[in-house]
């Protein structure tokens, strides 16, 4: 029987699961980081070995955490249902993938359009400089996660916090899509050009956004200008 399953869990391992479980959720332990090693998590918190064992077990079983012998326990994501989802559409076919995420991303750009703040636009157009300096790095899994940055920015910029969760746990699935897309290395004929789409939320353009979107997400990318 699985831990989360076990009706042998006390009330004190339900705590350090929630203890644990806050300190990933809030990002105090961020994606891809080490947590503590079980001695230090039982001088910090106090409980017994087995205690702590058995709450980071259930956090593995859950998704949020990766328990690696013999190098430690990293943080997978720090969402449930973004472990939920990954597991759910991690086997879906690509193309399946890409319709959904141009469901989602342009009616996201139509939202944006028309109900970006001030605060908004200055955090998608900072994303977009990122985005820029991450290609121009060529390192692919820097652009990776300016390129999702960028995305999240935009469909944050929506107003619609239905839509911005389900993109947030649906990160991963949409980062491996663009992964898969990229491939080992970028190159020119892969750059896609998301400038016209930020000049369309400026403008409070809803219409021009939504093609943009759906443009790109189509597979039109524009070559990069000269540099």
């Amino acid at each position: 029987m699985s831990p989360l399953a076990s009706p042998q869990r006390t009330p004190l391992v339900d705590q350090v699961i929630a203890q644990l479980r806050s300190q990933i959720t809030s990002g105090e332990w961020p994606v891809g980081s080490r947590i503590p090693t079980e001695p230090e998590l039982v001088e910090q918190l106090g409980v017994a070995r087995n205690t702590v064992r058995e709450a980071v077990r259930a956090l593995a079983h859950s998704g949020l955490l990766d328990i690696r012998q013999g190098a430690g326990t990293f943080v997978k994501t720090t969402s449930e249902l973004a472990a939920v989802m990954r597991r759910r559409y991690g086997d879906a076919r690509q193309r399946d993938l890409r319709e959904l995420r141009r469901a989602l991303e342009v009616e996201a750009a139509r939202l944006a359009a028309r109900r970006r703040t001030d605060a908004d636009l200055r955090a998608v157009e900072a994303a977009l400089e990122r985005r820029e300096r991450a290609w121009e790095s060529g390192e692919v899994e820097a652009f990776i996660e300016a390129d999702s940055a960028l995305h999240h920015a935009l469909v944050s910029a929506s107003g619609n916090a239905a839509l911005l969760d389900l993109y947030a746990d649906l990160g991963d699935v949409v980062r491996d899509v663009l992964r898969a897309d990229i491939g080992p290395e970028l190159s020119p004929e892969e750059y896609v050009d998301h400038s016209r789409l930020v000049d369309a939320i400026r403008d409070q353009d809803p219409e021009r956004a939504a093609v943009e979107a759906g443009a790109y997400l189509e597979g039109n990318p524009t070559p990069p200008s000269p540099r």
